[in-house]
């Protein structure tokens, strides 16, 4: 007799959530979604330097402004280099199986 009930039983489907592709549906190759990604952290860390260079020179922006962008774009910076080094380690791996 199972004790936990469900034990076994298949797990339901659940819908795919709004706006989002299934697998394979306009979802793009990973290429594609990798170089979105890169090109959203080059523009975040334009808006950090421009955010930046406003307050120098005496631009109507806050400070607090320039932390969040600023902070912005080096979370996505340090997300995409990690990223960046879990591809290369899957790619040595995948050189060292050997056939």
């Amino acid at each position: 007799m199972n004790a936990i009930p469900n034990v076994g039983m298949p797990l339901p489907v659940l819908p795919a959530a709004p706006g989002r592709a299934e697998a394979g549906e306009q979802a793009g190759s990973f290429k594609d979604v990798l170089l979105r990604s890169i090109h959203e952290v080059n523009a975040m860390q334009q808006d950090a330097d421009r955010a930046v260079e406003q307050l120098a020179t005496g631009g109507d922006v806050t400070t607090a402004e320039v932390l969040t962008a600023v902070q912005k774009a080096d979370i996505a910076f340090r997300m995409m280099m990690q990223i960046r080094n879990k591809v290369v380690q899957a790619y040595q791996e995948i050189q060292n199986i050997r056939v």
